[in-house]
């Protein structure tokens, strides 16, 4: 049984079982209050996903958890319901995935006990999942949802079948060309079963939406497209729902909704209404809340469930609690690239005055803020719009600037390829960086995990591709890069922080094309990049030497691109079988790349390629590498097969 809680206690995590989601669904209250103690029941909720995940979004879900939930239990239809022919409701935006996994979870739509699984293997995954049920598209790279919407009508329209579709967007999402694309043919076709609905809480991911794109008066515009365009307090229940009524009453175009939100409402110190109005960073945007603020959080929404079940005189919330797990403690002598670029750039910024560097709302996570403080000037915040982002930088460009561009690889090489390619036809240089690459972190899950980049960019003439292992080989790539390349560059890094088994030789220098031994061995040859999987490769080669007597050589290769074929032809002579080992898919990446070349000069060698061959999944750091059989036991398994 649960037990009501007076004080929450640091050290331990609290949620609402599934009863007593059920009791609230069946008080006999006026629609509005009991959606308003569900809503609040499903913040606490979240807050615990996250806080035993480790990671998630608090500010989005809390943003947009009233209108979840009305939506939900008072507007769609109930469970059970073919949503092939019923009511669809999904978030464009993705980040308040923790949020729309509570309030589905207590509705009874998904199984309770993965309430305890967020961003672990076979779980929650971190954006949304078509996997998931109660999920109906996949989503965590921005713009798509009106997009999707409209197809999801034609179908409809197509196969005779009925119902509407509910798409949440946030306001920093706006700022992708995709939402804006999507406006104008949907009045063209009269779908006025789409009802959009804006999350508009006034923050992106960094800062306050204001400082980067204003949107200025955002009901004019919406209506200049032709849609019907209403406004709403968000959080107030009274006002959505009149607001909806107001909606579905408009049978002859399709409808927005602009909820006025607060980004992390419901605990008072996470509300961006407490942030003074030229911050420069949302503190609760992503990232679990350490203990003492998660303590006072749950304390803060327990408060607002009890007085809110008091005000039906209903008996206050029994709620379950469990230990707070460990933090995970980062390795002492943890690499940790992104810091380590951020240096390197400053240090280049100080003898190139052509450097600028470009930003798409990530500011914190490519490590740019040592520099937007040390060079206001030469930042710039572009927001989220990498299209725009990356053709501003071949502006830059072709004035005589050195553009360095940033975002997320996964997003970075795909959103703005053409305007990359564009940019290559007119043979100037800019540097591109994108970080988070690779299969982990993998809680974020697939819309995150950057496994396609190299392949994606592989076309681009001229482009060189580069990503480091350590620390050391990142500085010297970002000196290559800035200093000695004669084109465009884009630096591939590794965002989380890995304790390599290794160090690059004393005399180590990065040299176009080339790799160097890490580990020696005459049994075959092991060439990879990156801290990540270079780290399990050392790990494997251990365990086979250890276990088989088998000696493989493992080499750091970090060139994605180039390759010097004299370097290959020497490092290969008198060896049976090469394993190439990439962080990417194996369709595209180095792997395939350095195939192509030892056939192409006829040198005697059995490649065998290891590599993603399906979408990744989402979980730990090491469900994700043991599930895509990337981790060290995996690959020591994989190459002894080989070997026999």
């Amino acid at each position: 049984m649960g037990d009501q809680i007076g004080t929450a206690v640091e050290g331990r995590l609290y949620y609402a079982p599934l009863r007593e989601f059920e009791r609230v669904r069946g008080l006999a209250a006026a629609p509005v209050q009991r959606t308003a103690v569900f809503a609040n029941l499903c913040r606490l909720n979240a807050l615990y996903m996250i806080a035993r995940a480790g990671s998630g979004h608090i500010g989005s879900s809390f943003s947009s958890l009233d209108l979840i939930s009305w939506l939900l239990l008072n507007e769609l239809e109930a469970p059970g319901t073919d949503n092939a022919g019923g009511d669809v409701y999904f978030s464009s935006k993705g980040h308040d995935a923790p949020g729309y996994y509570a309030a589905l979870i207590g509705t009874g739509r998904i199984e309770f006990e993965l309430i305890h699984r967020l961003r672990r293997l076979d779980g929650l995954p971190g954006h949304p999942d078509v996997g998931t049920p109660g999920i109906v598209t996949n989503t965590g790279s921005l713009g798509m949802g009106i997009s999707k919407a409209k197809g999801m009508i034609r179908a409809n329209r197509l196969l005779g079948r009925g119902g509407r579709v509910f798409v949440l967007t946030g306001d920093g999402e706006l700022q992708e060309g995709q939402f804006w694309e999507s406006l104008i043919s949907a009045v063209n076709g009269g779908f006025s079963e789409i009802t959009a609905i804006i999350d508009h809480n006034k923050l992106q991911s960094d800062t306050f939406v204001s400082q980067v794109s204003d949107l200025g008066d955002l009901e004019a515009k919406l209506r200049a497209f032709g849609w019907y365009v209403d406004r709403c307090d968000g959080h107030d229940l009274t006002a959505f729902s009149a607001a909806l009524a107001r909606a579905n009453a408009i049978s002859d175009r399709p409808k927005i909704l602009i909820a006025d939100t607060v980004k992390g409402c419901g605990v008072s110190f996470m509300e961006h209404t407490a942030m003074e109005s030229d911050a420069a960073l949302y503190r609760f945007h992503s990232g679990a809340p350490d203990a003492a603020s998660y303590t006072r959080a749950a304390q803060e929404l327990i408060v607002r469930v009890n007085l809110g079940l008091a005000a039906l005189g209903a008996a206050p919330v029994a709620l379950e609690t469990v230990d707070r797990p460990a933090s995970p403690v980062p390795p002492a002598h943890a690499q940790r690239l992104v810091a380590a670029y951020s240096r390197a750039l400053i240090e280049a910024a100080a003898t190139e005055p052509r450097l600028v560097a470009l930003d798409a709302d990530l500011v914190l996570d490519t490590g740019l803020i040592p520099f937007r403080d040390a060079y206001p000037a030469r930042f710039v915040e572009c927001g989220i719009a990498e299209q725009d982002m990356v053709s501003q930088a071949g502006g830059m460009a072709l004035r005589g600037l050195l553009p360095v561009v940033h975002s997320f690889a996964c997003f970075l090489a795909a959103r703005p390829n053409e305007q990359i390619y564009n940019n290559a036809t007119e043979h100037t240089k800019v540097i591109y960086v994108g970080s988070l690459a690779g299969v982990v972190p993998g809680g974020p899950g697939h819309s995150h995990q950057s496994v396609r980049d190299i392949a994606a960019l592989g076309g681009i003439p001229g482009l060189e591709m580069i990503e480091p292992c350590n620390e050391r080989e990142t500085e010297a790539a970002v000196r290559y890069a800035i200093g000695e390349a004669k084109g465009s560059c884009y630096l591939r890094l590794c965002s989380i922080p890995v304790d390599t088994p290794f160090e690059l030789p004393a005399d180590y220098r990065l040299v176009p094309g080339r790799g160097t031994v890490l580990r020696p061995g005459g049994d075959a040859l092991l060439i990879g990049y990156g801290p990540v999987l270079l780290s399990e490769a050392l790990r494997a080669a251990g365990q086979l030497a250890r276990e088989r007597g088998l000696e493989v050589a493992v080499v750091d290769l970090p060139w994605l691109n180039r390759f010097d074929p004299q370097w290959l032809a020497e490092l290969t002579a008198g060896v049976a079988v090469v394993f190439t080992l990439d962080n990417h898919y194996l369709d595209g990446g180095q792997g395939e790349r350095l195939s192509a070349v030892l056939a192409e000069r006829s040198i005697p060698v059995r490649v065998v390629r290891i590599g993603l061959t399906a979408v990744p999944v989402c979980g730990t750091n090491a469900e994700v590498l043991g599930a895509c059989g990337l981790d060290a036991e995996s690959l020591a398994s994989r190459i002894a097969a080989e070997l026999r």
